[in-house]
């Protein structure tokens, strides 16, 4: 949670940018905790309350991408690869 909550006060979702921020925060807390199974969860894990679950879809379609400027790509090459035959490797 402290990578995800990290991330977002950063005002991003990326997957790498919480990885990184969890990994950094577990660094920090030192080694971790042995747990048994005579433990008991900790009472916040037991109910965690309504999930707040943002789409990403509709922030993507809000803005409207820039038109592709790039040419298409010339596939003749790759037309010429794949009508060459492959070597038997048994003979």
């Amino acid at each position: 949670m402290t990578g995800i909550r990290a991330a977002l006060a950063a005002g991003t979702f990326n997957e790498d940018v919480i990885a990184l921020e969890a990994r950094k925060a577990a660094q920090a807390a030192g080694p971790a905790p042995t747990v048994t199974a005579a433990s008991a969860p900790a009472p916040e894990l037991l109910d965690p309350g309504p999930a707040q679950v943002t789409p990403l879809t509709s922030r993507r379609l809000a803005r409207a991408l820039p038109s592709d400027q790039r040419p298409l790509p010339h596939l003749e090459q790759w037309d010429e690869l794949l009508q060459l035959r492959r070597k038997d490797s048994s003979s």
